[in-house]
């Protein structure tokens, strides 16, 4: 079988040093282990594609105290040579679950296994009909999953549903010239599931006048789970041609800020005038990428870690600078905690600055 890892659309962390990982060790160990088209070989597949390639091992030892060789030990039992294609699926899926990663899946024909409990397993603290009803009827709509509207204290609410698709400098100039006026900026990327990272760093270019180191990152050098290469800083400059904006900014995170969305958080908390607010982001600090079974299923795993500007792992999620909930007589009043809250730090700031 041709053992061959596949690079997942993932601009982020340093192009080049994605590509890295499979050069510098592609005959050290995974292309000598040639494993038969059967249950126990497609196990031992992915359980070693893992072994070898998946960054976080230490991580979600000392979190969740997986072990990985105990992890083989007790699904391995399981696996028959007369077990069913699905029953396989369920398996393997269950295993790679242990990790709690939203990075990691398993796809086949019929399904994929995904593990949500990132933000499954916390509170929401956010509500679409609220926040529809702050945007109202008369936003103005980017074609890259933005809205924005000013808001009655004179303060920007941009709301960045997800980082799919970039935005054009254009459109920004266009925005930032709407609310030049504006006392501050509220950006809302509650229960962005993620993207394009160049999409999010694109966004975060117009908050500085410098360039500022925002994470770190390193790639994997080898297959043991902590060969890793030195940790090489990622930069914001600023945006070279468009308008930026120099007032306050809040930005509202909570558990559904996710991969490219949670990397925004990082890049916005080491900006200057910008401060978070509300619950810890669900995560996802590892470049993404596949490989392949011997029966096709692919297999999608974390593969380079990033840390933030303090050098703390990001992949459990990023910490606000002000912690807040969601307050269950706000909600039944049709308001958001949140957004009063960032309104309230907003005018504060302008009377105590």
């Amino acid at each position: 079988m041709n053992r061959r890892l596949v690079r997942i659309l993932y601009a982020g962390v340093a192009s080049v040093l994605m590509l890295m990982p499979v050069s510098c060790y592609r005959g050290g160990s995974l292309s000598d282990n040639e494993y038969a088209n059967t249950p126990q070989g497609n196990f031992m597949a992915l359980w070693t594609i893992m072994d070898e390639h998946y960054c976080f091992f230490d991580l979600k030892k000392e979190a969740l105290g997986v072990d990985w060789n105990e992890v083989k030990h007790r699904y391995g039992q399981s696996v028959t040579s007369d077990m069913s294609d699905r029953s396989l699926f369920e398996l393997m899926c269950n295993m790679i679950g242990e990790l709690r990663d939203g990075h990691v899946n398993l796809s086949s024909p019929y399904d994929m296994g995904r593990n949500w409990s990132w933000k499954t397993d916390y509170a929401r603290n956010f509500s679409k009909d609220i926040q529809d009803e702050y945007l109202g009827k008369d936003y103005i709509m980017s074609t890259s999953g933005m809205k924005y509207r000013i808001l009655e204290d004179n303060i920007g609410y941009l709301v960045v549903e997800s980082f799919e698709r970039q935005s054009s400098s254009t459109r920004m100039n266009v925005m930032f010239n709407d609310m030049a006026l504006c006392n501050g900026l509220i950006i809302d990327i509650r229960d962005n599931g993620g993207g394009l990272v160049s999409a999010s760093e694109f966004l975060a270019s117009h908050f500085t006048e410098k360039k500022v180191t925002v994470s770190y990152s390193c790639y994997k050098t080898g297959p043991g789970h902590n060969d890793f290469s030195k940790l090489y800083g990622n930069y914001i400059s600023p945006a070279s041609s468009d308008l930026r904006w120099n007032k306050p900014v809040v930005v509202l995170v909570n558990r559904g800020c996710y991969s490219s969305a949670n990397e925004f958080a990082v890049m916005m908390k080491a900006m200057e005038k910008v401060t978070l607010m509300g619950d810890t982001t669900g995560g996802g600090g590892g470049a993404p990428m596949s490989s392949e079974l011997p029966n096709g299923w692919l297999v999608r795993f974390s593969s380079a870690p990033s840390y933030d500007s303090d050098m703390n792992h990001i992949e459990m999620g990023v910490a606000p600078d002000i912690r807040i909930d969601m307050k269950d007589e706000d909600i039944l009043a049709g308001k958001d905690t949140y957004v009063e809250a960032a309104r309230k730090y907003i005018n504060d700031q302008l009377v105590n600055p």
